[in-house]
C-alpha cells in the first residue's frame, strides 16, 4: 500500500494517475454538448448505493470507468454555455493547474512552518486585492472557504469592535434582497433574533439610503448599537449593487461599520469598463471577495479584506503547539493569526498562477465581456412580450418570467414557470435557476461565461416558453 503514498519514489505513478485522470476529464469536456444529462436522483443514486467501499478495485483506470459512471458523464458541467443558472463559473486553466500543484504539495497556510513562501503568495495576493479595492495601507485580510465565511468573519469583528457585552442591542442592517449569510452570522454570532434588520430596496433593487437613515435612527432613539451596514456589490437574484458611497457616508454619521459584501461584484475590480460601478467600496471597513464567482477561479476561493489589519485580532488564538505568543516577536507570519480556520489549503496559489498568466486585465476582460452580454440579453427581453423583465442589469444577471398571452391568473402563471425549469433541467438542454419576486415565481440567467451568445440567450428563451406552453396545454386539457 505504500506505492500510493505520494513521494520520490512514487513520481512515475503520480505522473501517469493524474495523466489518466486528465485525459478522462479532457475527453468528457471535449465530447460533452450540453450542460447537463437529465439524470434523475432514482436513477443515479443505486448506481452508486452498488458500491462496496470496502471491496477496493486496486486498479487506477477500472476506478476511472467507474468514476465515469457515477459522475463525470452526469455532472453538471459549468463550462457549457447554455449552464446559466447559478454563480458557477467556468474556470481557466491556469487556474486549474495552481489546483493541481497545491493538492500535490499539500501546504496547509495556517503557519509559516506547513507553508513557507505560500504565506508571503497569500498575503501578496491580499494586498493587490486591497489595493484594487482601494483600502489604504493599514488594510489587511486572510482567504477564506466562500463567501458565507468572509460575510461571517466580518461581522464577527464588526460585534468585537462595538466593546459591548449586550449582544442584545446589536443590530446590523442589510437590504431585503441580501445574502441569507447575514441572518445565518447573526445566529451564529449570538445575536438576537430581530438582530438584523430588513432595509428596502428601491426599483432597482438597490438599498433605499433613506429607509436605512430612518432605521438607524430609529436604532440610536431607542439606545440600540448600530452594530454594522452590509452593503451589497452584487446581489445573488439581481446582481444589483447597493448605493455604497451613500451608504459610507450613514455609517460614518452613526458609527456602524461598513461591510460590502462583493463576492460577485468583485470581478468589477479587474474591470476595464465598469468598476466606477463599485465606487465607495474603498470605505469600507471590510469586504467579501468570491474570486472563485467573477475571477474564472475554481471553487474554494474568497477572502475578506478589511481596512485597518488590526481588527483581526478579533480572531486570534494563540496555542503553544501551533502559533505560541514568542512568534509575534520572532516575526514568524501565522495565517492562523488571522483566520477562522486552522488547517487550509493554499487556493490563493490558484489566483495568483492566473495573475502571472493571464494578468488583471485578461480576468477583466472576460468579466466585461459577461456584464456586456447580460446587457444584450436585457434588450432581448424588454423587446419580447414573452416574458416579463425585472431590472436592467447592473452584472451579469437577468430575473424574468414567462407571461402567456391567454392566461392572466398569477399562479398558473408561477406553475409554468415553475414547470418550464424543471422540463428544462429534466432534458439537459439548459440549466436555469429560479426565485420569486414579490411572491411571484421568476426565472433567472446568471451570465457567467463568455462563450455564451446572444443565440444561446434566444435559444433558451425560446426553450422556455414551449416547455411553459405545453405545460398551459395540458392544463387546459385536464380542466376540459
Amino acid at each position: 500500500m505504500r506505492s500510493h503514498l505520494l513521494n520520490d519514489t512514487t513520481t512515475e505513478h503520480y505522473r501517469r494517475s493524474v495523466t489518466e485522470g486528465v485525459e478522462r476529464v479532457a475527453a468528457q469536456l471535449a465530447t460533452t454538448d450540453r450542460p447537463f444529462t437529465g439524470i434523475t436522483v432514482d436513477d443515479l443514486a443505486p448506481r452508486i448505493d452498488a458500491i462496496d467501499l470496502d471491496r477496493p478495485l486496486h486498479d487506477t483506470g477500472a476506478v476511472l470507468d467507474e468514476l465515469e459512471d457515477v459522475y463525470l458523464r452526469d455532472a453538471v458541467y459549468f463550462h457549457h454555455p447554455r449552464y446559466l443558472a447559478h454563480l458557477n463559473c467556468p474556470v481557466v486553466i491556469p487556474a486549474v493547474l495552481g489546483e493541481a500543484v497545491l493538492s500535490a504539495v499539500n501546504s496547509s497556510l495556517d503557519t509559516w512552518d506547513q507553508s513557507a513562501g505560500g504565506t508571503l503568495i497569500e498575503r501578496k495576493l491580499i494586498d493587490w486585492t486591497a489595493a484594487r479595492i482601494g483600502l489604504g495601507p493599514a488594510a489587511d485580510g486572510v482567504f477564506t472557504s466562500g463567501g458565507t465565511q468572509s460575510n461571517l468573519q466580518a461581522l464577527l469583528l464588526a460585534r468585537e469592535e462595538t466593546k459591548t457585552q449586550d449582544l442584545g442591542k446589536l443590530r446590523v442592517f442589510a437590504s431585503e434582497v441580501s445574502h441569507f449569510s447575514v441572518q445565518k452570522s447573526a445566529k451564529l454570532l449570538g445575536l438576537a433574533p430581530d438582530a438584523v434588520v430588513v432595509v428596502p430596496v428601491d426599483h432597482d433593487k438597490r438599498m433605499r439610503t433613506v429607509a436605512l437613515a430612518r432605521e438607524l435612527e430609529r436604532c440610536a432613539e431607542a439606545g440600540l448599537i448600530p452594530m454594522a451596514v452590509v452593503a451589497t456589490a452584487g446581489t445573488t437574484d439581481f446582481g444589483s449593487i447597493d448605493p455604497l458611497p451613500e451608504i459610507a457616508g450613514l455609517c460614518e454619521q452613526y458609527g456602524a461599520w461598513m461591510h460590502v459584501d462583493a463576492a460577485y461584484g468583485c470581478g468589477l475590480l479587474a474591470s476595464l469598463k465598469y468598476r466606477h460601478r463599485i465606487d465607495g467600496i474603498e470605505r469600507a471597513d471590510s469586504v467579501t471577495v468570491d474570486y472563485h464567482k467573477s475571477f474564472f477561479q475554481p471553487v474554494s476561493s474568497s477572502a475578506v479584506l478589511v481596512r485597518d489589519a488590526a481588527t483581526l485580532r478579533h480572531a486570534t488564538y494563540h496555542a503553544e503547539y501551533l502559533n505560541p505568543r514568542r512568534m509575534l516577536a520572532e516575526r514568524i507570519p501565522n495565517q492562523v493569526d488571522k483566520s477562522l480556520q486552522t488547517t487550509r489549503r493554499f487556493d490563493a496559489l490558484k489566483l495568483w498562477m492566473t495573475l502571472r498568466v493571464m494578468g488583471a486585465d485578461g480576468i477583466g476582460t472576460l468579466f466585461d465581456e459577461v456584464c456586456d452580454l447580460a446587457a444584450e440579453g436585457w434588450k432581448l427581453l424588454a423587446a419580447d412580450p414573452r416574458f416579463d423583465v425585472v431590472v436592467e442589469p447592473s452584472l451579469s444577471t437577468l430575473v424574468f418570467r414567462y407571461i402567456p398571452a391567454a392566461v392572466t391568473d398569477p399562479a398558473e402563471i408561477d406553475r409554468a414557470n415553475l414547470y418550464a425549469r424543471k422540463a428544462l433541467f429534466a432534458s439537459g438542454d439548459a440549466v436555469v435557476a429560479g426565485t420569486k419576486v414579490s411572491g411571484r415565481h421568476y426565472l433567472k440567467f446568471t451570465l457567467l461565461n463568455p462563450e455564451t451568445t446572444t443565440a444561446d440567450i434566444t435559444a433558451v428563451l425560446d426553450l422556455i416558453a414551449g416547455h411553459a406552453e405545453q405545460y398551459l396545454g395540458e392544463s387546459l386539457d385536464r380542466a376540459c
